[in-house]
């Protein structure tokens, strides 16, 4: 017993004198709260090594810290939704199954649902910069809050809601994205007051695609309903469906992720099928963004006129990643269909992460910032990743 005391008070060892004694002792509420200066959380450690009383007293504080701590990120692996619906499924199938093309605007607005039942109410009017390419005008941002991301989700989502017989709670804004976007920016409510019109709006399109079913391609929606003529793939009055959800799924990842940033809270790309269904809805939508950029001059490499329809140019894009794939991109016809024997001839081959690629897609990096290898025509290279920055909207 006499041992343990003495390793226990440090018998033997010099005593602080009392005036230091008491400014350490008044310290160690801040240092169990880990707000002292390191300096100060220095002398404190040094003096629990000589002070048995304190010792205790710092054991207790720092316990009771422990309680007064705010609730933990209780993220969950984002595989575990998935895991817990396979199982309900295999125990009673859905009588109106999701179908796949419209799985990732599902799994994305839970996603998004989930950080935003994570976030303080002061963090609704957080700034949150959007940033988007314009062929014209270049690189343009604008600055909205969380609330205001939400509103703009809201307006876009509300053109599909109204191809699918939803409720269109902008009708009165017209069918121009932007126009409505900003119509919503406008109309002054509380800072949380978009939260449930968003949710409910989504969840009711994933209800609506359950009702519709079919593969993918199989159904589709008159292109002028949607508002932006370019912002999905192919030509014609008529366009997938399934595009159109796969397109809503992507801005609501990458409007999640502008948010997480802002809010400094972890997010992390869809899952690997998933995100692998919005990389090829973006390599589909390049063949026309080229043919654009090099019928407004735009284009640094050299032009080759070709038969509508028949096989010309050809760059081998090689997406890396969970989400990737291999892509052969016409160049000098949007229409055209790639050939084995052009595939085998590409002119230029690019090497792109998944998930780089969809920010540049979205706007959110530069061709110069996207860490890419390419080899053969440079020229090409550049006007391919600077028409995939040019897909991007606001």
């Amino acid at each position: 017993m006499a041992d343990e005391r003495h390793e226990r008070h440090g018998r033997g060892r010099r005593e602080p004198h009392p005036a230091d004694h008491q400014e350490l002792m008044s310290l160690l509420g801040a240092w169990a709260l880990a707000a002292c200066a390191p300096d100060e959380a220095e002398r404190v450690e040094s003096h629990l090594n000589d002070c048995g009383g304190c010792a205790e007293e710092a054991l207790r504080l720092r316990d009771a810290a422990t309680l007064l701590e705010p609730q933990g990120n209780l993220d969950l692996d984002p595989r575990l939704r998935g895991r817990v619906l396979d199982g309900c499924l295999a125990r009673r199938p859905a009588s109106l199954p999701v179908p796949s093309w419209a799985a990732p605007l599902d799994s994305e607005a839970a996603r998004l649902d989930a950080l935003l039942n994570d976030i303080t109410e002061d963090e609704w009017r957080t700034p949150v910069e959007l940033r988007w390419f314009d062929d014209e005008a270049g690189w343009l941002d604008r600055t909205t809050t969380v609330s205001g991301v939400l509103d703009h989700l809201l307006a876009v989502d509300g053109l599909l809601a109204r191809a699918m017989g939803l409720p269109d709670l902008l009708r009165e804004a017209g069918d121009d994205p932007v126009d409505r976007t900003l119509a919503r920016w406008a109309d002054p409510r509380p800072a949380v007051g978009t939260w449930r019109p968003w949710r409910e709006q989504t969840q009711a399109l994933v209800r609506a695609a359950a009702g519709a079913g079919g593969r993918t391609g199989e159904r589709t929606v008159e292109r002028a309903v949607l508002g932006d003529l370019d912002r999905l793939p192919g030509a014609g009055r008529e366009l997938p469906l399934s595009d159109a959800y796969l397109d809503r799924a992507f801005a609501c990842w990458v409007h999640a992720d502008d948010i997480a940033r802002a809010v400094e809270y972890p997010y992390g790309p869809p899952l690997g099928p998933q995100l692998r269904r919005l990389v090829d809805l973006a390599a589909r939508r390049l063949p026309g963004s080229i043919a654009r950029r090099r019928r407004a001059g735009l284009a640094v490499s050299r032009p080759r006129l070709t038969t509508a329809g028949t096989p010309g140019r050809t760059l081998h894009l090689e997406v890396e990643g969970p989400g990737g794939g291999d892509f052969y991109i016409p160049l000098d016809s949007p229409v055209a269909a790639v050939s084995r024997t052009a595939a085998r001839g590409a002119v230029a081959h690019v090497a792109v992460d998944d998930v780089v690629f969809c920010q540049l897609a979205a706007g959110r990096i530069t061709p110069d910032e996207a860490a890419s290898a390419g080899e053969g025509d440079e020229l090409v290279i550049h006007d391919v990743l600077s028409a995939a920055a040019a897909l991007s909207r606001l």
